[in-house]
């Protein structure tokens, strides 16, 4: 913690309220359009035949592949377990060739450049901005030195457009961690002193976390959204250019019917070797996914939740979220809000685009497949919970098919598993099982049982070809970008990088779908997800903790793999890409957690992308900022760095909530804490004696900080 924060100190932290009104939705009315019609203005007009092409040919390769399976089934009829494969193979097979229309559509409009739309432009003069727009980060005891040093390059990069008047950086924290907290305030000082934002670099701090990012987000409307006509969401590892930000804002004030404007980010920062396969996958697959729901979707988009533009009115009509009825997990406040509210405000008339071809919108990976695995335990709650957001009045097909999505990106793992399980116990079947060669009808030649193994060749290579497609489709489209393709390493190194993103990825898929099937499991149960910093750093992870996360994988892998050499040799070699990875779990997810593999990686020209061999001028600012942050990496103690920065105390004070009134709810952890203290006699002993959740409390006392200032050492 920095010790000698500036005394020139601007207060208040926030700038004079704004109220606007912002009603909670019934999800069982009819949304209140304001005169607006049910088609954007902005909706491409071929949108019916861009849907009928990727979503019909996506429905007719499904029944063919059907077809095809339905070859490879025993001649003589289905058995029980035949019929449930079959069934099966459709729902897994319908998904994947979505995917591939989707990215067959997406590779087309990438080549011939395609992509951006609603007048923007990614080259020439800047258009001149008439409205002001917020840029809302919300935090949840995050880092601040990276929280700062990215709204720094940001500010930064806004400067240099010349159009800085027309922005306002709102840091919203969420933050629980009482030595974070007093962190990011000491961060927020050092912040608007190096830049002189004084008037531009506002903080908040949330003492009650209600309803999570979504809240925070939401109470930031209602009290200061009406000064604002945008809003732009990021991330705490969000970072975006100066240049984007502006050409966005106008795209939305040339576009009065749009609501919400969404980027393709770009993963950037990538240490360990599994960041960095998460990074090249999203930097070379990602466009033509992204190329191509933009395409068919048109003005019916989806929100990710950060890096992104919003209409601050369209989104306090429209996106008031309710709580949905029951208990957690699947009741509750909205965990996944972001689909939520862009379905929401498209049920209102306003239109939600995605522009992928804007550049200049970037943010980081999780580390380790771990971090990603904690991560994605919350989503998959957020995800699951949407079965009770489909019925709601007035959406747009196409925001019911992102929820749908949503929720078969994470049933289909424990699907896939079903899957594989009854191919087992299939062969079984067809191995202890007599076969009844003449049934109860005389013929006059005997019925022999069957799975054809020809047929059974052509749906594996037909199925393998969907997935690996839109792989190809996406290197040659590399190849067609000169910029990117050499940013990429070249020809020859990316094409050796897709290979081992192949493999690699081919390896940790299994793992994936029993973390996932286990999440799914564990919602199902009742159990509900929390709410989880995100790690984003890239520190070592020791073996033993590896070792106990992951040994179940391996045993399953195990008695997976003696399963299937009892049932048939054959059938054990067919299942061994999936063994392979469950049983070398643990060497596998330390090998893709490590850095310096990562790194080697990098030094050897793979898995490279063009953010990191020409970095962007904000990723530099970025780069500069973390390299000379006066902010500590780690957090310090909250009761000395106030005792030892007087500044940072009188700020700490000023930004403190109004004290409780006679009458108001009574804080039993404040009130515990404010006793402790008064009977410590130094402040060591007051820190030994006070929990986490009571030195949050006290802190947000006044009183409780003016007794901590007076306790001798």
């Amino acid at each position: 913690m920095q010790a000698n924060t500036p005394e020139r100190l601007q207060f208040p932290a926030l700038p004079p309220e704004a109220p606007l009104d912002m009603p909670v939705q019934d999800l069982h009315a009819r949304p209140d359009m304001e005169g607006r019609g049910r088609t954007p203005a902005t909706s491409p007009h071929s949108i019916i035949l861009r849907r009928a092409a990727v979503v019909g040919s996506a429905l007719l390769m499904t029944a063919y592949g059907a077809w095809r399976t339905h070859k490879v089934m025993d001649a003589a009829g289905f058995s029980a377990l035949g019929v449930i494969m079959l069934l099966l193979f459709i729902a897994l097979f319908m998904w994947i060739a979505l995917a591939f229309t989707s990215a067959v559509a997406g590779f087309c409009s990438l080549v011939l450049r395609g992509g951006l739309g609603l007048g923007i432009r990614r080259k020439g003069d800047l258009p001149h901005l008439a409205r002001r727009t917020a840029l809302l980060l919300p935090t949840y005891n995050e880092p601040p030195h990276r929280v700062m040093a990215g709204l720094r390059a940001i500010y930064t990069s806004l400067e240099e457009t010349g159009q800085i008047g027309s922005f306002d950086l709102f840091i919203l924290s969420d933050t629980t961690n009482p030595d974070i907290w007093v962190q990011e305030e000491a961060a927020f000082l050092t912040l608007r002193e190096q830049t002189g934002g004084h008037e531009r670099i506002f903080y908040r701090r949330r003492h009650k976390n209600t309803e999570r990012k979504a809240g925070n987000v939401g109470e930031w409307v209602r009290r200061f959204g009406g000064a604002y006509d945008h809003m732009v969401t990021l991330d705490a590892d969000s970072v975006m250019s100066g240049a984007t930000l502006v050409r966005m804002a106008d795209a939305m004030e040339r576009n009065p019917g749009v609501g919400l404007i969404q980027t393709l980010p770009v993963i950037v920062g990538g240490g360990t070797l599994f960041a960095r396969l998460q990074q090249f996958a999203g930097r070379v697959y990602g466009p033509i996914i992204a190329f191509g729901i933009a395409w068919w979707h048109g003005s019916e988009g989806n929100y990710w939740g950060h890096n992104a533009i919003i209409r601050t009115r369209a989104f306090a009509g429209q996106a008031g979220l309710p709580h949905v009825p029951g208990r957690p997990p699947f009741g509750g406040h909205i965990l996944s809000h972001d689909f939520v509210e862009a379905a929401l405000m498209r049920r209102g008339g306003w239109a939600i685009h995605m522009i992928p071809a804007l550049d200049g919108s970037y943010e980081e990976s999780p580390p380790t497949l771990t971090d990603v695995a904690i991560r994605d335990r919350r989503w998959c709650q957020g995800n699951l919970q949407h079965v009770k957001v489909l019925p709601t009045r007035g959406l747009h097909w196409v925001s019911r098919l992102h929820m749908i999505i949503g929720i078969g990106a994470y049933v289909t793992s424990p699907l896939w598993l079903v899957f594989l399980l009854t191919g087992i116990l299939i062969s079984l079947q067809a191995h202890f099982q007599r076969p009844e060669y003449f049934g109860d009808t005389k013929l006059l030649y005997p019925n022999w049982p069957h799975v054809d193994p020809v047929q059974a060749k052509y749906v594996f290579i037909g199925t393998m070809a969907v997935l690996l497609a839109p792989k190809l489709l996406a290197y040659i489209a590399l190849l067609c970008d000169g910029e990117a393709r050499r940013g990429s390493g070249g020809a020859v190194r990316a094409a050796l990088s897709i290979l081992l993103e192949t493999l690699v990825g081919g390896l940790i898929a299994p793992i994936a779908m029993l973390i996932q099937t286990s999440g799914v499991m564990s919602i199902l149960s009742g159990h509900d997800s929390g709410w989880n910093a995100q790690r984003r750093d890239d520190g070592k992870v020791p073996l033993g903790e590896i070792a106990r996360n992951y040994w179940r994988f391996t045993v399953f892998g195990l008695l997976l793999g003696a399963g299937a050499w009892v049932v048939s040799p054959s059938l054990f070699f067919w299942m061994t890409p999936v063994l392979l990875g469950l049983v070398f779990s643990i060497p596998l997810v330390a090998f893709t957690s490590s850095r310096a593999v990562g790194q080697e990686f990098r030094r050897a020209g793979l898995l490279l992308v063009p953010e990191e061999t020409s970095p962007p001028t904000v990723l530099n600012m970025l780069e500069h900022g973390l390299e000379t942050s006066t902010v500590s990496e780690e957090p310090c103690d909250a009761l000395h760095a106030l005792r030892a920065d007087a500044a940072l105390s009188r700020a700490h004070i000023a930004m403190l909530p109004h004290e409780r009134k006679p009458g108001d709810p009574i804080n039993a952890e404040q009130l515990v804490g404010l006793v402790k203290l008064s009977e410590a006699s130094t402040l060591s002993a007051a820190e030994r004696s006070l929990t986490v959740r009571e030195k949050a409390a006290v802190l947000a006392s006044r009183a409780g900080v003016e007794t901590i200032l007076r306790l001798p050492d």
